[in-house]
């Protein structure tokens, strides 16, 4: 058993002892959640010393991509809006005539 296991089998016996006062199990549902959350931080790997910056550095790397995506569809919209406006002052310039004597 590990240290944080055999902490926990220690308040359980105590609790058991004693009857269970209101210090008593706060201590034991806080050592379980410790030992909840340190082995949740296994299962995903992210136990070993190197998790914080790797953590940091994936939200360094989403935050990049969530900027770059943006810029991508305001250019995008950008060049559709001046699509849209190119392809109306084309329409007006045939429908007033003014692309009568172009070409010819």
């Amino acid at each position: 058993m590990t240290d944080d296991t055999e902490m926990l089998t220690r308040l359980v016996a105590q609790l058991a002892d004693r009857g269970g006062d209101l210090v008593t199990i706060r201590a034991v549902i806080e050592e379980a959640s410790e030992i909840g959350a340190a082995r949740a931080m296994h299962k995903l790997g992210l136990s070993d010393p190197r998790a914080a910056k790797d953590i940091g550095e994936l939200r360094e790397l989403l935050s990049a991509w969530r900027i770059a995506r943006r810029g991508a569809i305001r250019s995008a919209l950008g060049w559709l809006a001046k699509a849209v406006i190119a392809l109306m002052l084309f329409g007006f310039a045939i429908r007033f005539g003014l692309m009568d004597g172009v070409g010819r």
